[in-house]
Protein backbone atom coordinates (compact mmCIF):
# COMPACT_ATOMS: atom_id res chain seq x y z
CA UNK A 1 0.00 0.00 0.00
CA UNK A 2 0.87 3.59 -0.83
CA UNK A 3 0.88 5.00 3.01
CA UNK A 4 1.08 8.21 2.25
CA UNK A 5 1.90 11.32 0.30
CA UNK A 6 5.19 12.87 0.90
CA UNK A 7 4.94 15.99 3.37
CA UNK A 8 4.93 19.39 1.67
CA UNK A 9 8.08 21.66 1.12
CA UNK A 10 9.28 24.03 3.85
CA UNK A 11 7.57 27.44 2.82
CA UNK A 12 10.66 29.06 1.79
CA UNK A 13 10.62 32.28 0.36
CA UNK A 14 10.76 33.27 -3.12
CA UNK A 15 13.33 36.60 -3.66
CA UNK A 16 14.38 38.35 -6.87
CA UNK A 17 12.99 40.74 -9.58
CA UNK A 18 12.57 39.86 -13.24
CA UNK A 19 10.15 41.53 -15.11
CA UNK A 20 8.62 39.25 -17.91
CA UNK A 21 6.46 41.17 -19.53
CA UNK A 22 6.91 41.96 -22.97
CA UNK A 23 6.69 45.57 -24.16
CA UNK A 24 2.86 47.04 -24.64
CA UNK A 25 1.47 46.70 -28.26
CA UNK A 26 2.65 49.85 -30.32
CA UNK A 27 0.61 52.37 -32.82
CA UNK A 28 2.27 51.31 -36.36
CA UNK A 29 4.22 54.83 -37.68
CA UNK A 30 3.62 55.07 -41.55
CA UNK A 31 4.36 52.39 -43.15
CA UNK A 32 7.23 51.87 -46.14
CA UNK A 33 5.26 49.21 -48.80
CA UNK A 34 7.17 47.38 -51.39
CA UNK A 35 5.53 47.46 -54.40
CA UNK A 36 3.14 45.39 -54.38
CA UNK A 37 2.71 41.89 -56.32
CA UNK A 38 -0.23 39.85 -58.29
CA UNK A 39 -2.77 37.58 -56.25
CA UNK A 40 -0.34 34.88 -54.88
CA UNK A 41 -1.32 31.50 -57.13
CA UNK A 42 -1.63 28.82 -54.70
CA UNK A 43 -0.07 25.89 -54.68
CA UNK A 44 -2.33 22.72 -53.12
CA UNK A 45 -0.90 20.44 -50.55
CA UNK A 46 -2.43 17.34 -48.66
CA UNK A 47 -3.10 19.27 -45.71
CA UNK A 48 -3.79 23.07 -47.09
CA UNK A 49 -3.69 25.42 -49.85
CA UNK A 50 -0.30 27.02 -49.59
CA UNK A 51 0.75 30.80 -50.09
CA UNK A 52 4.52 31.08 -50.08
CA UNK A 53 5.55 34.42 -47.90
CA UNK A 54 8.17 35.80 -50.51
CA UNK A 55 5.06 36.17 -53.13
CA UNK A 56 3.42 38.36 -50.84
CA UNK A 57 3.03 41.74 -50.40
CA UNK A 58 5.59 43.61 -47.54
CA UNK A 59 6.25 45.98 -45.52
CA UNK A 60 9.37 47.43 -44.06
CA UNK A 61 10.98 43.80 -45.04
CA UNK A 62 12.49 42.11 -47.25
CA UNK A 63 12.96 38.44 -49.43
CA UNK A 64 15.60 36.24 -47.59
CA UNK A 65 17.64 33.28 -48.39
CA UNK A 66 20.39 33.07 -45.87
CA UNK A 67 19.02 30.27 -43.57
CA UNK A 68 18.14 26.61 -44.74
CA UNK A 69 15.04 24.76 -44.26
CA UNK A 70 12.60 26.64 -46.18
CA UNK A 71 9.63 26.37 -48.68
CA UNK A 72 9.09 27.73 -51.99
CA UNK A 73 12.31 30.02 -53.21
CA UNK A 74 13.12 32.00 -49.72
CA UNK A 75 11.48 33.23 -46.90
CA UNK A 76 10.19 37.15 -45.17
CA UNK A 77 13.01 38.63 -43.00
CA UNK A 78 10.97 41.27 -41.25
CA UNK A 79 12.35 44.40 -40.77
CA UNK A 80 13.08 45.36 -36.46
CA UNK A 81 10.24 47.43 -36.12
CA UNK A 82 6.82 48.09 -34.83
CA UNK A 83 4.47 47.14 -38.24
CA UNK A 84 6.71 45.43 -40.13
CA UNK A 85 4.27 43.43 -41.97
CA UNK A 86 3.44 40.58 -44.41
CA UNK A 87 0.35 40.75 -46.31
CA UNK A 88 -1.20 37.61 -48.14
CA UNK A 89 -4.19 37.47 -51.01
CA UNK A 90 -5.83 34.32 -50.76
CA UNK A 91 -8.26 32.96 -53.02
CA UNK A 92 -11.21 30.88 -51.43
CA UNK A 93 -13.71 29.40 -53.27
CA UNK A 94 -15.35 27.95 -50.64
CA UNK A 95 -14.55 29.83 -47.72
CA UNK A 96 -12.09 27.91 -45.29
CA UNK A 97 -10.67 27.53 -41.42
CA UNK A 98 -7.58 27.86 -39.56
CA UNK A 99 -4.13 30.13 -40.99
CA UNK A 100 -0.99 27.99 -40.13
CA UNK A 101 1.88 30.27 -40.05
CA UNK A 102 5.55 28.27 -40.50
CA UNK A 103 8.02 30.46 -38.95
CA UNK A 104 11.67 30.95 -37.17
CA UNK A 105 13.06 32.61 -34.24
CA UNK A 106 16.49 32.03 -33.24
CA UNK A 107 16.51 34.54 -30.41
CA UNK A 108 15.75 34.11 -26.92
CA UNK A 109 12.65 36.57 -27.14
CA UNK A 110 9.51 36.30 -28.67
CA UNK A 111 7.97 37.99 -31.58
CA UNK A 112 4.20 38.06 -31.03
CA UNK A 113 2.34 40.02 -34.18
CA UNK A 114 -1.44 40.38 -34.83
CA UNK A 115 -2.69 38.50 -37.85
CA UNK A 116 -5.50 40.58 -39.41
CA UNK A 117 -7.97 39.69 -41.87
CA UNK A 118 -9.58 41.73 -44.27
CA UNK A 119 -8.43 44.87 -42.47
CA UNK A 120 -9.91 43.30 -39.25
CA UNK A 121 -7.44 42.17 -35.83
CA UNK A 122 -8.85 38.35 -35.51
CA UNK A 123 -6.24 37.67 -33.11
CA UNK A 124 -3.98 40.16 -31.41
CA UNK A 125 -0.56 39.51 -30.24
CA UNK A 126 -0.22 36.29 -30.94
CA UNK A 127 3.11 34.78 -30.07
CA UNK A 128 5.80 33.19 -31.91
CA UNK A 129 8.38 32.20 -29.60
CA UNK A 130 12.15 31.10 -29.93
CA UNK A 131 12.60 27.64 -31.98
CA UNK A 132 15.88 27.44 -31.44
CA UNK A 133 17.62 28.68 -34.60
CA UNK A 134 17.11 30.75 -37.91
CA UNK A 135 17.32 26.86 -39.60
CA UNK A 136 14.78 25.68 -37.31
CA UNK A 137 11.27 26.30 -37.99
CA UNK A 138 7.79 25.66 -36.23
CA UNK A 139 4.26 26.30 -36.92
CA UNK A 140 1.58 28.92 -35.16
CA UNK A 141 -1.96 28.17 -36.27
CA UNK A 142 -4.76 30.52 -35.26
CA UNK A 143 -8.43 28.79 -35.90
CA UNK A 144 -10.60 31.60 -38.19
CA UNK A 145 -13.12 31.51 -40.38
CA UNK A 146 -13.00 33.16 -44.04
CA UNK A 147 -15.00 33.96 -45.97
CA UNK A 148 -15.35 32.93 -49.71
CA UNK A 149 -13.84 34.68 -52.52
CA UNK A 150 -10.45 36.65 -52.57
CA UNK A 151 -9.32 37.99 -48.69
CA UNK A 152 -6.62 39.14 -47.70
CA UNK A 153 -4.12 37.89 -44.37
CA UNK A 154 -1.79 39.88 -42.44
CA UNK A 155 0.96 39.28 -40.17
CA UNK A 156 2.01 42.59 -38.33
CA UNK A 157 4.66 42.63 -35.61
CA UNK A 158 3.64 44.47 -32.64
CA UNK A 159 7.01 45.14 -31.34
CA UNK A 160 10.43 46.65 -31.83
CA UNK A 161 11.88 43.45 -32.41
CA UNK A 162 9.91 43.26 -35.80
CA UNK A 163 8.38 39.50 -36.66
CA UNK A 164 9.85 35.99 -37.08
CA UNK A 165 11.32 35.05 -40.17
CA UNK A 166 8.13 34.00 -42.29
CA UNK A 167 8.38 31.31 -44.63
CA UNK A 168 4.45 30.41 -45.86
CA UNK A 169 0.46 30.52 -45.28
CA UNK A 170 -0.85 27.39 -45.31
CA UNK A 171 -5.12 27.54 -45.18
CA UNK A 172 -6.71 24.51 -44.54
CA UNK A 173 -6.29 22.20 -42.16
CA UNK A 174 -3.07 22.85 -39.75
CA UNK A 175 0.13 22.03 -41.50
CA UNK A 176 2.94 20.05 -40.42
CA UNK A 177 0.56 18.28 -37.21
CA UNK A 178 0.10 22.29 -35.82
CA UNK A 179 -2.13 22.02 -32.81
CA UNK A 180 -5.69 22.57 -32.86
CA UNK A 181 -5.84 25.18 -29.91
CA UNK A 182 -1.97 26.87 -29.93
CA UNK A 183 -1.17 28.55 -27.14
CA UNK A 184 -2.16 32.07 -27.56
CA UNK A 185 -5.27 31.55 -29.63
CA UNK A 186 -7.59 32.16 -26.98
CA UNK A 187 -10.29 30.16 -28.51
CA UNK A 188 -12.26 29.66 -25.59
CA UNK A 189 -13.55 32.56 -23.92
CA UNK A 190 -14.20 32.10 -20.23
CA UNK A 191 -17.58 33.01 -18.32
CA UNK A 192 -19.31 35.82 -18.74
CA UNK A 193 -17.90 38.93 -15.68
CA UNK A 194 -14.76 37.02 -15.53
CA UNK A 195 -11.96 39.63 -14.99
CA UNK A 196 -8.24 39.27 -16.69
CA UNK A 197 -5.18 40.89 -15.61
CA UNK A 198 -4.73 44.72 -17.05
CA UNK A 199 -2.43 45.18 -20.19
CA UNK A 200 -1.83 43.78 -23.39
CA UNK A 201 -2.97 40.51 -24.01
CA UNK A 202 0.33 39.98 -25.66
CA UNK A 203 1.99 40.97 -22.50
CA UNK A 204 0.02 38.39 -20.55
CA UNK A 205 0.86 36.23 -22.97
CA UNK A 206 4.32 36.21 -23.17
CA UNK A 207 4.49 36.42 -19.38
CA UNK A 208 3.57 33.06 -19.49
CA UNK A 209 5.70 32.01 -22.30
CA UNK A 210 8.70 33.22 -19.97
CA UNK A 211 7.69 31.50 -16.94
CA UNK A 212 6.81 28.32 -19.03
CA UNK A 213 10.74 28.23 -20.70
CA UNK A 214 12.14 29.03 -17.33
CA UNK A 215 9.91 25.60 -15.84
CA UNK A 216 10.63 23.65 -19.13
CA UNK A 217 14.36 24.63 -18.70
CA UNK A 218 14.22 23.52 -14.81
CA UNK A 219 11.95 20.32 -14.40
CA UNK A 220 11.82 18.92 -17.98
CA UNK A 221 14.10 15.81 -18.12
CA UNK A 222 15.30 12.75 -20.40
CA UNK A 223 17.77 11.61 -17.62
CA UNK A 224 16.43 8.11 -17.92
CA UNK A 225 16.42 6.92 -21.93
CA UNK A 226 14.22 5.17 -23.71
CA UNK A 227 12.84 8.43 -24.84
CA UNK A 228 10.92 9.43 -21.83
CA UNK A 229 10.75 12.69 -20.54
CA UNK A 230 9.77 12.90 -16.72
CA UNK A 231 9.27 15.93 -14.64
CA UNK A 232 11.73 16.09 -12.23
CA UNK A 233 10.55 16.91 -8.33
CA UNK A 234 14.04 18.19 -6.26
CA UNK A 235 11.86 19.25 -3.24
CA UNK A 236 9.55 15.90 -3.07
CA UNK A 237 10.88 12.88 -1.26
CA UNK A 238 11.21 11.32 -4.49
CA UNK A 239 13.15 12.72 -7.93
CA UNK A 240 9.77 11.52 -9.98
CA UNK A 241 6.35 11.69 -8.76
CA UNK A 242 3.06 11.09 -10.65
CA UNK A 243 1.66 14.55 -9.46
CA UNK A 244 4.48 16.23 -11.51
CA UNK A 245 4.08 13.64 -14.48
CA UNK A 246 0.81 14.85 -14.92
CA UNK A 247 1.39 18.17 -14.39
CA UNK A 248 4.10 17.96 -16.94
CA UNK A 249 1.05 16.81 -19.15
CA UNK A 250 -1.50 19.16 -18.68
CA UNK A 251 0.92 22.01 -19.63
CA UNK A 252 3.19 20.64 -22.39
CA UNK A 253 -0.33 20.00 -24.27
CA UNK A 254 -1.65 23.32 -23.41
CA UNK A 255 1.76 24.82 -24.43
CA UNK A 256 1.46 23.64 -27.96
CA UNK A 257 1.91 26.25 -30.47
CA UNK A 258 4.51 28.32 -27.96
CA UNK A 259 6.98 25.41 -28.12
CA UNK A 260 7.73 23.83 -31.47
CA UNK A 261 8.93 20.69 -29.22
CA UNK A 262 5.59 20.40 -27.23
CA UNK A 263 3.98 16.85 -29.50
CA UNK A 264 7.60 15.60 -29.20
CA UNK A 265 7.74 15.95 -25.46
CA UNK A 266 4.43 15.17 -24.37
CA UNK A 267 4.81 11.61 -26.08
CA UNK A 268 7.60 11.09 -24.41
CA UNK A 269 5.79 11.82 -20.99
CA UNK A 270 3.12 8.99 -22.54
CA UNK A 271 5.98 6.54 -22.72
CA UNK A 272 6.97 7.21 -19.33
CA UNK A 273 3.88 6.85 -18.05
CA UNK A 274 2.97 3.68 -20.04
CA UNK A 275 6.26 1.79 -18.22
CA UNK A 276 5.61 2.96 -15.47
CA UNK A 277 1.56 1.32 -14.62
CA UNK A 278 0.51 0.96 -11.05
CA UNK A 279 0.59 -2.22 -9.52
CA UNK A 280 -3.15 -2.32 -8.41
CA UNK A 281 -4.57 -1.10 -11.70
CA UNK A 282 -1.77 -1.04 -15.06
CA UNK A 283 -3.69 1.76 -16.45
CA UNK A 284 -3.09 4.35 -13.53
CA UNK A 285 0.50 5.29 -13.31
CA UNK A 286 2.96 4.47 -10.25
CA UNK A 287 2.96 7.20 -7.61
CA UNK A 288 6.77 7.58 -7.28
CA UNK A 289 10.23 6.58 -8.94
CA UNK A 290 13.79 6.87 -7.76
CA UNK A 291 16.37 8.64 -9.52
CA UNK A 292 16.76 5.63 -12.05
CA UNK A 293 13.40 6.20 -12.90
CA UNK A 294 12.56 2.85 -11.13
CA UNK A 295 9.06 2.58 -9.16
CA UNK A 296 9.73 2.38 -5.37
CA UNK A 297 7.28 2.90 -2.09
CA UNK A 298 4.60 0.01 -3.34
CA UNK A 299 4.17 1.27 -7.02
CA UNK A 300 0.48 1.94 -6.39
CA UNK A 301 -1.09 5.09 -8.09
CA UNK A 302 -2.01 8.74 -6.50
CA UNK A 303 -4.86 10.17 -7.20
CA UNK A 304 -3.91 13.64 -7.99
CA UNK A 305 -1.47 12.74 -10.99
CA UNK A 306 -3.99 10.13 -12.41
CA UNK A 307 -6.74 13.17 -13.07
CA UNK A 308 -3.94 15.49 -14.71
CA UNK A 309 -2.92 12.52 -17.06
CA UNK A 310 -6.44 11.66 -18.01
CA UNK A 311 -6.76 15.41 -18.64
CA UNK A 312 -3.95 16.00 -20.27
CA UNK A 313 -4.60 12.92 -22.81
CA UNK A 314 -7.82 14.41 -23.37
CA UNK A 315 -6.03 18.10 -24.11
CA UNK A 316 -3.62 15.77 -26.68
CA UNK A 317 -6.20 14.06 -28.43
CA UNK A 318 -7.77 17.68 -29.40
CA UNK A 319 -4.66 19.36 -30.17
CA UNK A 320 -3.50 16.74 -32.72
CA UNK A 321 -5.73 13.80 -32.92
CA UNK A 322 -5.04 10.37 -31.90
CA UNK A 323 -3.84 8.64 -35.27
CA UNK A 324 -0.39 9.53 -34.74
CA UNK A 325 1.94 7.47 -32.72
CA UNK A 326 -0.27 7.18 -29.37
CA UNK A 327 -3.59 7.19 -29.48
CA UNK A 328 -4.68 10.23 -27.06
CA UNK A 329 -8.64 9.45 -27.06
CA UNK A 330 -7.97 5.95 -26.14
CA UNK A 331 -5.39 5.91 -23.54
CA UNK A 332 -7.70 9.16 -21.95
CA UNK A 333 -10.50 7.10 -21.49
CA UNK A 334 -8.50 3.81 -20.70
CA UNK A 335 -6.93 5.91 -18.13
CA UNK A 336 -10.84 7.59 -16.86
CA UNK A 337 -12.34 4.02 -16.28
CA UNK A 338 -9.46 3.11 -14.45
CA UNK A 339 -9.79 6.05 -11.79
CA UNK A 340 -13.27 5.16 -11.72
CA UNK A 341 -12.73 1.93 -10.85
CA UNK A 342 -9.83 2.21 -8.38
CA UNK A 343 -9.64 6.15 -7.10
CA UNK A 344 -13.35 6.96 -6.83
CA UNK A 345 -15.19 5.57 -3.53
CA UNK A 346 -18.64 3.87 -5.23
CA UNK A 347 -20.65 4.66 -2.31
CA UNK A 348 -19.72 8.28 -1.28
CA UNK A 349 -18.57 9.30 -5.41
CA UNK A 350 -15.72 11.20 -3.47
CA UNK A 351 -11.77 10.72 -5.24
CA UNK A 352 -9.65 8.23 -2.47
CA UNK A 353 -6.41 8.90 -1.99
CA UNK A 354 -5.35 6.27 -5.04
CA UNK A 355 -5.75 2.68 -5.94
CA UNK A 356 -4.42 1.56 -2.61
CA UNK A 357 -7.51 2.51 -0.36
CA UNK A 358 -10.12 -0.12 -0.28
CA UNK A 359 -13.11 -0.46 1.97
CA UNK A 360 -10.36 -2.81 3.75
CA UNK A 361 -8.65 0.22 5.07
CA UNK A 362 -8.82 3.15 7.60
CA UNK A 363 -8.25 5.76 4.68
CA UNK A 364 -11.03 4.36 2.82
CA UNK A 365 -13.71 6.93 4.21
CA UNK A 366 -11.25 9.95 3.50
CA UNK A 367 -11.05 12.11 0.99
CA UNK A 368 -8.17 15.08 -0.10
CA UNK A 369 -9.46 18.50 -1.30
CA UNK A 370 -7.04 19.02 -3.87
CA UNK A 371 -8.08 16.30 -6.02
CA UNK A 372 -11.96 17.62 -6.44
CA UNK A 373 -10.83 18.84 -9.57
CA UNK A 374 -14.17 19.94 -10.74
CA UNK A 375 -13.10 21.04 -14.30
CA UNK A 376 -11.68 17.46 -15.01
CA UNK A 377 -14.73 15.55 -13.93
CA UNK A 378 -16.85 17.66 -16.83
CA UNK A 379 -14.26 17.13 -19.29
CA UNK A 380 -14.57 13.00 -18.57
CA UNK A 381 -18.49 13.09 -18.64
CA UNK A 382 -17.69 14.82 -21.96
CA UNK A 383 -14.95 12.62 -22.99
CA UNK A 384 -16.85 9.04 -22.03
CA UNK A 385 -20.48 9.85 -21.87
CA UNK A 386 -20.79 8.26 -18.44
CA UNK A 387 -23.13 10.08 -16.18
CA UNK A 388 -21.42 8.97 -13.05
CA UNK A 389 -18.72 11.86 -13.89
CA UNK A 390 -22.00 13.97 -13.10
CA UNK A 391 -22.56 12.66 -10.50
CA UNK A 392 -18.48 12.57 -9.15
CA UNK A 393 -19.21 15.99 -9.88
CA UNK A 394 -22.12 16.93 -7.54
CA UNK A 395 -20.69 15.15 -4.77
CA UNK A 396 -17.71 17.25 -4.89
CA UNK A 397 -19.26 20.33 -4.74
CA UNK A 398 -21.87 19.39 -2.08
CA UNK A 399 -18.96 18.75 0.17
CA UNK A 400 -17.26 21.88 -1.14
CA UNK A 401 -20.00 24.19 0.14
CA UNK A 402 -21.04 22.69 3.04
CA UNK A 403 -17.06 22.22 4.18
CA UNK A 404 -17.01 26.17 4.01
CA UNK A 405 -20.35 26.48 5.35
CA UNK A 406 -20.22 24.23 9.00
CA UNK A 407 -16.12 24.43 9.63
CA UNK A 408 -14.69 27.92 7.33
CA UNK A 409 -17.83 30.04 7.16
CA UNK A 410 -15.54 32.83 7.05
CA UNK A 411 -12.88 32.08 5.15
CA UNK A 412 -14.17 29.86 2.89
CA UNK A 413 -10.59 27.58 3.50
CA UNK A 414 -11.07 23.94 2.90
CA UNK A 415 -8.29 21.43 5.25
CA UNK A 416 -5.85 19.19 3.06
CA UNK A 417 -8.17 15.97 4.26
CA UNK A 418 -11.91 15.47 5.43
CA UNK A 419 -12.32 12.35 7.36
CA UNK A 420 -15.56 9.97 7.97
CA UNK A 421 -17.26 10.83 4.44
CA UNK A 422 -19.43 7.72 5.30
CA UNK A 423 -21.35 10.24 7.84
CA UNK A 424 -20.76 13.65 8.93
CA UNK A 425 -17.68 14.63 6.75
CA UNK A 426 -15.45 16.94 8.94
CA UNK A 427 -11.99 18.38 8.38
CA UNK A 428 -9.06 15.43 9.12
CA UNK A 429 -7.69 15.44 12.96
CA UNK A 430 -3.71 15.57 12.90
CA UNK A 431 -1.77 13.38 11.13
CA UNK A 432 -4.05 11.38 9.70
CA UNK A 433 -1.74 10.67 6.60
CA UNK A 434 0.57 13.96 6.31
CA UNK A 435 1.25 15.92 8.86
CA UNK A 436 -0.06 17.71 12.03
CA UNK A 437 -2.05 20.21 10.05
CA UNK A 438 -4.00 17.82 7.56
CA UNK A 439 -7.03 18.84 9.00
CA UNK A 440 -5.86 22.85 8.12
CA UNK A 441 -5.41 24.63 4.82
CA UNK A 442 -1.64 23.47 4.13
CA UNK A 443 0.39 22.16 1.63
CA UNK A 444 -2.32 19.96 -0.65
CA UNK A 445 -5.46 22.87 0.46
CA UNK A 446 -3.49 25.31 -0.75
CA UNK A 447 -4.26 24.63 -4.87
CA UNK A 448 -8.07 24.98 -3.76
CA UNK A 449 -8.84 28.38 -4.73
CA UNK A 450 -7.38 27.15 -8.11
CA UNK A 451 -8.91 24.05 -9.09
CA UNK A 452 -12.03 25.26 -7.42
CA UNK A 453 -11.82 29.15 -9.06
CA UNK A 454 -10.80 27.49 -13.03
CA UNK A 455 -14.23 25.82 -12.90
CA UNK A 456 -15.77 28.90 -11.82
CA UNK A 457 -14.49 30.75 -14.76
CA UNK A 458 -14.19 28.13 -17.35
CA UNK A 459 -18.11 27.06 -16.55
CA UNK A 460 -19.89 29.24 -15.03
CA UNK A 461 -21.05 27.64 -12.59
CA UNK A 462 -23.24 28.91 -9.93
CA UNK A 463 -21.56 26.93 -7.05
CA UNK A 464 -17.70 27.22 -7.98
CA UNK A 465 -18.70 30.72 -8.25
CA UNK A 466 -19.97 31.17 -4.74
CA UNK A 467 -17.25 29.34 -3.10
CA UNK A 468 -14.79 31.08 -5.37
CA UNK A 469 -15.73 34.29 -4.30
CA UNK A 470 -16.23 33.57 -0.58
CA UNK A 471 -11.47 32.29 -0.80
CA UNK A 472 -11.51 35.36 -2.73
CA UNK A 473 -12.95 37.45 -0.44
CA UNK A 474 -11.24 36.48 2.62
CA UNK A 475 -7.61 36.63 1.35
CA UNK A 476 -7.90 40.29 -0.42
CA UNK A 477 -10.24 41.63 2.99
CA UNK A 478 -6.98 39.10 5.03
CA UNK A 479 -4.02 40.51 3.32
CA UNK A 480 -5.32 44.21 3.11
CA UNK A 481 -5.00 43.22 -0.81
CA UNK A 482 -1.31 42.76 -0.60
CA UNK A 483 0.10 39.59 -2.04
CA UNK A 484 3.44 39.46 0.44
CA UNK A 485 1.58 39.13 3.21
CA UNK A 486 -0.11 35.65 1.83
CA UNK A 487 1.06 33.10 4.47
CA UNK A 488 2.09 29.34 3.42
CA UNK A 489 -0.49 27.53 6.21
CA UNK A 490 -3.89 28.60 7.70
CA UNK A 491 -6.19 27.36 10.19
CA UNK A 492 -9.63 27.07 9.04
CA UNK A 493 -10.71 30.37 11.34
CA UNK A 494 -8.05 32.30 9.13
CA UNK A 495 -5.51 32.11 11.94
CA UNK A 496 -2.20 31.88 10.24
CA UNK A 497 0.36 28.87 11.77
CA UNK A 498 3.46 29.80 8.79
CA UNK A 499 4.03 33.50 7.40
CA UNK A 500 6.50 32.11 4.68
CA UNK A 501 6.03 33.06 1.17
CA UNK A 502 5.67 30.66 -1.32
CA UNK A 503 4.15 30.75 -4.85
CA UNK A 504 2.31 27.26 -3.96
CA UNK A 505 0.02 29.33 -1.32
CA UNK A 506 0.18 32.88 -3.08
CA UNK A 507 -0.48 32.26 -7.08
CA UNK A 508 -3.98 30.07 -6.43
CA UNK A 509 -5.74 33.55 -5.22
CA UNK A 510 -4.79 35.06 -9.06
CA UNK A 511 -7.39 32.37 -10.27
CA UNK A 512 -10.08 33.42 -7.51
CA UNK A 513 -9.47 36.89 -8.32
CA UNK A 514 -10.49 36.28 -11.77
CA UNK A 515 -13.98 35.76 -10.12
CA UNK A 516 -14.54 38.72 -8.58
CA UNK A 517 -16.43 42.11 -11.19
CA UNK A 518 -14.12 44.09 -7.89
CA UNK A 519 -11.29 42.93 -7.60
CA UNK A 520 -9.53 44.36 -10.24
CA UNK A 521 -6.73 46.00 -8.39
CA UNK A 522 -6.14 42.98 -6.17
CA UNK A 523 -5.99 40.80 -9.29
CA UNK A 524 -3.37 42.90 -10.75
CA UNK A 525 -1.06 43.31 -7.88
CA UNK A 526 -1.27 39.36 -7.95
CA UNK A 527 -0.58 39.13 -11.66
CA UNK A 528 2.56 41.26 -11.19
CA UNK A 529 3.42 39.43 -7.94
CA UNK A 530 3.22 35.91 -10.42
CA UNK A 531 4.75 37.51 -13.53
CA UNK A 532 7.49 39.08 -11.58
CA UNK A 533 8.45 36.52 -9.40
CA UNK A 534 10.95 33.94 -11.60
CA UNK A 535 10.48 30.49 -11.66
CA UNK A 536 12.38 28.81 -8.66
CA UNK A 537 14.86 25.97 -10.02
CA UNK A 538 14.62 24.53 -6.36
CA UNK A 539 11.09 24.36 -5.87
CA UNK A 540 9.35 21.98 -8.67
CA UNK A 541 5.62 22.47 -6.29
CA UNK A 542 5.34 26.02 -6.27
CA UNK A 543 6.85 27.11 -9.67
CA UNK A 544 4.17 24.42 -10.89
CA UNK A 545 1.09 26.48 -9.46
CA UNK A 546 2.55 29.34 -10.42
CA UNK A 547 3.14 28.38 -14.37
CA UNK A 548 -0.23 26.72 -14.20
CA UNK A 549 -2.23 29.41 -12.47
CA UNK A 550 -0.61 32.44 -15.02
CA UNK A 551 -1.83 29.61 -17.77
CA UNK A 552 -5.61 30.03 -16.13
CA UNK A 553 -5.04 34.27 -14.93
CA UNK A 554 -3.75 35.15 -19.12
CA UNK A 555 -7.24 33.37 -20.22
CA UNK A 556 -5.13 30.73 -22.06
CA UNK A 557 -6.84 27.83 -20.60
CA UNK A 558 -9.40 25.50 -21.94
CA UNK A 559 -11.16 22.28 -20.61
CA UNK A 560 -11.38 19.35 -24.04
Amino acid sequence: MHPAAPPRRSAAVLTGIGCLLLPLLAVPSAEAVTTPRATIPPSTTAVATRYEAEDARLTRAAVATNHTGYSGTGFVDYTNATGSAVEFTVDTATGGGSLALRYANGTTTDRPMDISVNGTVVASGVPFGSTGSWDTWATKTVAVRLPAGTNTVRATATTANGGPNLDRLDIGAPATDGPAVPFGSHLFPYAAGTLKPSGAQSALDGAVIEAYDAWKAAFVRQNCGNGWYQVISPDADHPYVAEAQGYGMVVTATMAGADPQARTVFDGMVKYMLAHPSVNNPDLLAAEQDSSCRSVNGSDSATDGDLDVAYGLLLADKQWGSTGTYDYKDLAIKHIDAIKESEVNPTTHLMLFGDWSDSGESHYWMTRSSDWMIDHFRAFEAATGDRTWGTVRTAHQKLIASQQSEYAPDTGLLADFVVDTDGTPAPAPDKVLESPHDGDYSWNACRDPWRIGTDAVTSGDTASLAAARKLNSWIKDETGGDPDRIGSGYHLDGSVFDDGNDMAFTAPFVVTALTDPGSQAWLDALWNKLATTPIDPDLYYGSSVQLQTMIVASGNYWVP
